[in-house]
């Protein structure tokens, strides 16, 4: 949840979610199952955080609508605002960008780790899907059954994402995104096989590790031995995200793609 904002107050026709301050210390671990998709793994920690400040009353968390058979999709969180009593229709997203810097516009520069996963396919998702659910038949049912209104909800997202800057580019504006979201860079694997990162020690972390920031106390490799791996990984096209150990306590994330 430290992740930040991928924009704040509301641009693209969305409004961004205002995260409480909250301890995190406070929020007990609990286990999530290994096979559970990221962004289900999110929505139980942004559970187990919003159990622990009082800005907001959590009413219910992933309602299903269903037309007949068929899932028409869910709404992630229905939260009540206590400073005002408002109702909050919250769908929850954590995403890592690459930011390809040959293409102008910010909204389309943003591509999955694997280019299948695009930003601005993702906004279309949330205002023409996700947004639009509680105002069907069967949202409206579905809302009215908890004796909640479509018509009385705000529609906000919490988005969260890391993004990952060319190796080679310089300062790269961004905006109206959020410049704190950058994490990392990306390179090709080309550019990584060289003798530019040969004294340095690395790791792959699993996906469930891409949130976390880089620590000393995983098993580190040298370069030779991570080819040996990521190679495996081009070949099958998939992009992984490789931990760079400098000296103990400076380290680096960045992603190598196949592309």
């Amino acid at each position: 949840m430290s992740t930040q904002p991928l924009w704040t107050r509301q641009q693209f026709g969305i409004e961004q979610f205002i995260f409480p301050e909250i301890n995190l210390e406070e929020v007990q671990e609990f286990p999530i199952p290994s096979r559970m998709r990221l962004g289900h793994k999110m929505e139980l920690v942004f559970n187990a955080a919003m159990e622990k400040q009082s800005s907001y009353e959590l009413i219910e968390r992933n309602i299903v609508i269903q037309r007949g058979n068929r899932t028409l999709g869910e709404l992630d969180f229905l939260l009540r605002d206590t400073s005002d009593n408002s109702l909050i229709h919250l769908e929850l997203t954590y995403k890592f960008y690459l930011i390809d810097n040959e293409i102008s516009e910010p909204i389309y520069r943003l591509v999955g780790p694997n280019r299948r996963d695009m930003f601005y396919t993702k906004l279309d998702k949330l205002k023409e899907k996700q947004f639009t659910l509680p105002y069907t038949k069967e949202g409206r049912e579905a809302l009215q059954e908890r004796r909640l209104e479509a018509d009385q909800l705000k529609q906000q997202t919490c988005f969260k994402a890391q993004l990952f800057t060319p190796f080679t580019a310089d300062q790269i504006g961004i905006r109206p995104l959020n410049q704190g979201c950058i994490s990392g860079f990306w390179l090709r694997f080309k550019q990584f096989n060289s003798r530019e990162f040969e004294e340095y020690l690395y790791y792959l972390p699993s996906k469930d590790e891409w949130v976390l920031n880089p620590y000393e106390e995983v098993s580190w490799v040298n370069q030779f031995n991570l080819l040996l791996d990521i190679n495996l990984r081009m070949l099958k096209h998939s992009s992984p995200m490789v931990w760079m150990r400098k000296n103990k306590g400076e380290y680096k994330k960045f992603f190598v793609v196949w592309w």
